[in-house]
């Protein structure tokens, strides 16, 4: 599931280096999370979340197809820590 969320994910945002998925297995559903890069997070998600909503059908066809339940979920990347720790300018 992981590597068919990764391939669709990648070929939609500018910043494809900067997709992270992590998958979180149960015995009956898997949690998978999206994190991608702040101004790639309109194309993932699309107008009135048409895009997200597709994507999310796609994944529950093919874990049905395998006894399985899934959800998807766009994790908000944080900013970075050096931006965050440097001192304010005078």
């Amino acid at each position: 599931m992981k590597e068919f969320v990764e391939y669709i994910v990648k070929n939609l945002v500018d910043h494809p280096d900067k997709v992270h998925i992590n998958e979180v297995g149960g015995a009956h559903t898997i949690i998978i999370e999206l994190g991608v890069e702040k101004s790639d997070i309109g194309k993932i998600i699309g107008k009135k979340g048409k895009t997200i909503n597709a994507i999310r059908t796609l994944l529950m066809s093919v874990a049905s197809r395998n006894g399985l339940r899934v959800n998807l979920e766009i994790l908000e990347e944080e900013e970075e820590e050096t931006e965050e720790a440097s001192p304010p300018q005078e």
